[in-house]
């Protein structure tokens, strides 16, 4: 029995699986799409911005890191404390890969990131009492 009180912030919880689920998704479109870009040995993103030498490499970590953001969103909805940790991981990681997209797609990445913190912020002020609902 948890001595963690339920209330509507409980909710940010879910919030949090279903914004994980979301960016997984658009972070492996975008993976499929470098990786089944015409092969080229690097792409320039902007002006004088990011320049990826290996846009398939690229491409395949964002089809990994959408994988497993996916994976881990939907476990959340059962409540374990495995996927909330490793949520809050993945996330931090899903951001820092942003950060190096800024120069390329500033407003894109700016979003991405402030997604981020939310979800960040949802699992560890309110996941506890998240997993207690869920129980």
């Amino acid at each position: 029995m948890s001595d963690t009180q339920t209330t509507g912030w409980a909710g940010w919880g879910v919030f949090a699986a279903i914004v994980l689920i979301i960016a997984g998704a658009i972070d492996a479109i975008y993976g499929f799409i470098a990786v089944f870009l015409p092969s080229s040995s690097y792409f320039v993103l902007g002006e004088g911005g990011l320049v990826l030498f290996d846009v398939q490499g690229w491409g395949w970590w964002h089809v990994i890191i959408g994988a497993a953001l996916i994976l881990v969103g939907l476990a959340l909805f059962t409540g374990a404390t495995w996927a909330r940790v490793t949520a809050i991981v993945l996330v931090a990681i899903n951001g820092v890969s942003h950060v190096f997209l800024l120069p390329a797609q500033p407003w894109w990445s700016l979003l991405v990131l402030t997604l981020d913190i939310l979800v960040i912020y949802a699992l560890t002020v309110h996941g506890r009492e998240f997993e207690a609902s869920r129980r």
